[in-house]
């Protein structure tokens, strides 16, 4: 059972690889889309901007086997930024968030739609807020999305053993869009998607590798399903 870390070149992912390893997993880090193609799973991790690890990894040759991978029923788990990617288009970095003339979004792997926005500053009140958004902050059951879809609330094997109010550890100031895929919801001057799943696919915007004994749950369920799959 062994679990790629995908590495894009932006950043120290020991602690993700480690907190897999704590939960029982075979993990190691690897940029080589080869490793990736043969992998029993595998986790994106979230360091840097959309558009930055979207070059990165169209560069590397990582975006199509994933893809790949995705479609053919491996276990993915995605980490904050690895969540975003996982979207079709990101604003975080692209040259629309400079140009307000430009139409141009970063790409994504486009498993699930929709396109990822920055986190905004004022609530619907006119409250501020402070951007990024970091520290600890709770998961809650998600309300049904304006598609009207209802959500199963925590029924999900990545949410094993977590109840409802339980504090993980955010460091974001982007936030995916709202989807029939949200299984959980956070706080922070709007309700955006904290964790989302389709089929064996996952992401959590949350970083369960700095939340101590809940982010070791999460991981360890996440190679549970590894492991059952």
């Amino acid at each position: 059972m062994r679990i790629a870390v995908v590495d894009y070149h932006k950043g120290n992912l020991k602690s993700v690889e480690r907190g897999l390893v704590a939960a029982g997993a075979e993990a190691f880090v690897t940029d080589n889309a080869a490793d990736l193609a043969h992998a029993d799973a595998l986790v994106l991790p979230g360091v840097g901007a959309f558009a930055d690890a979207s070059a990165s990894m169209q560069a590397l040759g990582q975006m199509e086997v994933i893809r790949d991978r995705v479609a053919a029923g491996i276990p993915f788990l995605g980490i904050c930024l690895g969540m975003h990617l996982l979207f079709e288009e990101g604003v975080e970095g692209s040259p629309q968030e400079d140009d307000e003339q430009s139409t141009h979004n970063a790409p994504g792997l486009a498993i699930l739609p929709g396109v990822v926005t920055a986190l905004p500053r004022i609530d619907a009140q006119g409250k501020s807020y402070k951007i990024p958004h970091v520290g600890w902050n709770s998961i809650d059951v998600a309300a049904p999305t304006s598609q009207g879809t209802e959500q199963a609330g925590f029924d999900n094997p990545l949410l094993e053993g977590i109840q409802p109010g339980e504090f993980f550890y955010f460091t974001h100031g982007y936030v995916a869009p709202d989807t029939p895929c949200t299984v959980a919801t956070t706080a922070h001057s709007i309700a955006f998607p904290s964790v989302v799943a389709y089929k064996n696919t996952f992401g959590a915007q949350f970083h369960p590798e700095k939340s101590s004994d809940a982010g070791a749950v999460l991981l360890r369920n996440f190679v549970n399903i590894v492991r059952e799959g």
